[in-house]
């Protein structure tokens, strides 16, 4: 099969089931904080869940962005929480030294989480909804896209 075709073929099966994916399943001992990455401790909130990487220059663009994302919802109601996938932790936090993150970062240097959630491409966000079910996927980071994610998040909200 074709590279091309196996990705477009590969997309579309996680895109059907989007909707049956509950991230509040999904767990992970490999965390930054020493707590357990469990996303039922978010349940009733609509969470912007974002996976991303020290290398990753979307990356790089979307932290402000979504610093004032977390500034802007009322944190009963919304949560920012991120995954770096860097496989050393230093990578990690020589990023952070330089673009400072207001909201919950999680270190997941194996990759476990990523792989279940079949990130198709850096960086990958997910919107859930307040009972943990995966409503939206993005991968990669535009400007021109925040206005759609934050009409989306106002939805659920």
């Amino acid at each position: 099969m074709k590279p091309v075709l196996a990705l477009f073929i590969g997309l579309f099966l996680f895109s059907a089931q989007l909707g049956t994916v509950n991230a509040a399943d999904i767990q992970s001992s490999n965390v930054k904080d020493i707590k357990e990455f469990n996303l039922t401790q978010y349940q009733g909130k609509v969470i912007y869940l974002d996976f991303w990487a020290s290398w990753c220059k979307p990356c790089q663009k979307s932290f402000p962005w979504m610093n004032e994302l977390q500034e802007k919802y009322p944190s009963d109601q919304f949560e920012v929480v991120t995954i770096n996938l860097d496989k050393k932790a230093s990578n990690m936090d020589e990023f952070l030294k330089n673009i400072p993150a207001n909201f919950t970062i999680y270190h997941d240097a194996s990759g476990e989480i990523a792989r279940q959630f079949k990130l198709p491409g850096m960086p990958t966000s997910f919107i859930l909804d307040k009972q943990g079910k995966v409503v939206k996927k993005h991968v990669g980071f535009y400007s021109k896209i925040i206005p759609e994610i934050e009409n989306d998040i106002q939805s659920l909200m």
